[in-house]
């Protein structure tokens, strides 16, 4: 059983009933999903910078991305509808509770100059993004095979209902926030 999903179960769970007196452990807000999106608008021009972002993202997470293409047209861009332009993969059980494990503990903090993430990148429904400017803080890329630095967005769906629930749910699962 994983880490971090045994933390949620007896530590965080029964943290989060007393906090915010819930009756039922069906409650308390759990994380549902996380979404991990790589958008590669080179991909217009060159094809391969696209298949080494989905390269380097199904070493991340250890799952096979999916190829996004674009909704619309955009002249500007020189962007046709259907092209490809990012990837992205969701994951769910035990591979989110492992990648998130991997981001709290080892990556987050080999970031250059880390004081914590932004407390205020919750959208109102429980629901945390996360940017990234560089993949070379995942212990997975070697970072001599890298030739491009790329961004990633990571976004923590969780069933919360309210910032704060989610703010706190995941202050306990060990995210870590700036200190104020």
């Amino acid at each position: 059983m994983n880490r971090l999903k045994e933390k949620y179960q007896n530590e965080v769970v029964p943290a989060m009933m007393k906090e915010f007196n819930y009756s039922s452990v069906m409650q308390a807000p759990k994380i549902e999903k996380v979404v991990i999106n790589i958008g590669v608008g080179d991909a217009i021009s060159n094809s391969k910078l696209l298949d080494e972002s989905v390269a380097e993202l199904a070493a991340i997470t250890g799952q096979q991305p999916v190829v996004t293409k674009a909704k619309k047209s955009i002249a500007n861009f020189k962007l046709r509808e259907g092209m490809p332009i990012g990837c992205k993969v969701t994951l769910r059980r035990e591979k989110m509770y492992e990648f998130l494990d991997k981001l709290f503990n080892i990556s987050l903090p080999r970031v250059r100059d880390f004081h914590g993430v932004s407390d205020t990148s919750f959208d109102g429904r429980g629901n945390y993004t996360l940017g990234i400017k560089e993949q070379i803080i995942f212990p997975e890329i070697d970072f001599d095979k890298i030739n491009r630095s790329r961004g990633m967005d990571i976004v923590i769906v969780t069933t919360a209902n309210t910032n704060e629930e989610a703010k706190a749910l995941l202050t306990k699962m060990g995210m870590p926030f700036v200190k104020k």
